[in-house]
């Protein structure tokens, strides 16, 4: 939304002030300004799209809609508007008419990131898993790996700059040298996921147990673990850096490829009665630094957890340790997203309260720990050696819509 000309005009300089309310989250104010430039001009694109865009944030859904609606049909090669008007589709769940917003905007506009990682979204939640990988795949090769801090981009965090210098001397060790790499992760020729050795006592453990709990051990074939290894280690998709100094890897990233679908459908072929019907919703990647802390206690937006582990045992210096830690009491459903995920103390007071009790998991490459996504969670003290492939790495993988 900035003003290209050297003496703003009255409007230019209402859109500026609304602006600068809108980064603040001041939407009321942002709205009102917005509506005062459409007043004067009622096609000003820039501000009909950013006042879509504060009354979506306002929980507006139909006004918004409404609004890109309309200039969509008055402004048909305006892909912003196709784009914005399908994620208010995408949050009131018409799916189908978002991903057509989407791929509309996408006709017009074929590097717009955006529309690109919300289609993957929208397709995955609707149930066409391998569809997606490809859509996530050209997201994160269009905004590639930033390796330094720029004026467009926040500040790379030590944690992260010493990861991103020791996978390009890892990378630079195996031969590869290209700025960006992103491997292929092809699927394994026969099974990725063991079969269920238990003789249905998994089953019907998942089924009597409360809390709702189950660990596997051997998960992944060797071919599928190797594979996999080769994949995180390689590909430069640990883009997202959290404040305790873990590493994010998330679809849009990259982490997206045949043999992550390839696990997610055998897994559900494995475990029918703990993975039911439930689709994989969201996945994602964590990589961890030996010298800092893990994941916080939280609880995740789903039905069921598949959570594991694949950096080598010999890298753990702590056997008993550097795994999970589940309480007993599930998060109330009545907490919003924000306070069951990231309010920790909250989280930590209604544990004391509730008289939950622990459960530790201890580290073991290909160990997998599948559980109530509505437990409380979280990363044990990690104790790894130094040295980029003895990372701890665990993989995450949600089923399912959490219980309201």
């Amino acid at each position: 939304m900035a003003i290209a000309s050297s003496k703003p005009s009255k409007l230019d300089a209402t859109l500026q002030e609304a602006v600068q309310h809108h980064k603040a989250g001041r939407l009321g104010e942002a709205e009102k300004l917005y509506r005062r430039i459409l007043r004067e001009r009622p096609s000003h694109p820039a501000a009909n799209n950013a006042l879509g865009i504060a009354l979506k944030e306002q929980g507006k859904l139909g006004e918004a809609a409404a609004l890109f609606q309309r200039v969509a049909n008055v402004a048909p090669d305006n892909a912003a508007a196709h784009s914005n008007l399908g994620n208010v589709l995408f949050e009131q769940g018409q799916l189908e008419k978002a991903e057509a917003c989407y791929r509309r905007a996408l006709a017009l506009r074929p590097d717009m990131v955006d529309a690109l990682k919300n289609l993957g979204l929208v397709i995955v939640d609707q149930g066409r898993l391998a569809e997606s990988t490809p859509l996530f795949r050209r997201h994160a090769v269009l905004v590639g790996a930033p390796t330094s801090a720029s004026p467009s981009r926040e500040p790379v965090p030590p944690y992260k700059a010493l990861h991103d210098q020791e996978q390009r001397e890892y990378l630079k060790g195996s031969g590869i040298t290209a700025a960006f790499n992103l491997e292929e992760g092809e699927r394994v020729t026969g099974r990725a996921v063991n079969p269920d050795q238990s003789n249905g006592e998994i089953a019907t453990r998942w089924q009597t147990s409360s809390p709702q709990l189950a660990v596997i051990d051997n998960l992944l074939t060797s071919e599928a673990l190797e594979r996999l290894r080769q994949y995180c280690w390689r590909s430069m998709v640990w883009q997202k850096p959290y404040p305790n100094g873990y590493l994010g890897a998330m679809p849009e990233h990259g982490f997206a490829c045949p043999l992550l679908v390839q696990i997610a459908d055998e897994l559900r072929d494995n475990y029918p009665a703990i993975i039911r019907e439930h689709p994989l919703l969201r996945w994602w990647g964590f990589k961890y630094d030996s010298r800092l802390k893990g994941i916080n206690v939280h609880a995740d937006f789903a039905a069921v957890n598949v959570n594991f582990w694949i950096t080598p045992d010999e890298a753990n210096l702590d056997p008993e340790g550097g795994g999970l830690v589940i309480w007993d009491k599930q998060a109330p459903l009545e907490w919003d997203f924000a306070k069951f995920n990231a309010d920790e103390s909250a989280a930590y007071d209604f544990l004391a309260k509730s008289g939950a009790k622990p459960i530790k998991i201890p580290y073991r490459a290909n160990r997998a720990v599948i559980f109530d996504s509505n437990l409380f969670h979280k990363t044990d003290a990690i104790a790894f050696a130094e040295g980029y492939e003895n990372r701890r790495i665990n993989i995450t993988m949600l089923y399912g819509r959490r219980r309201r």
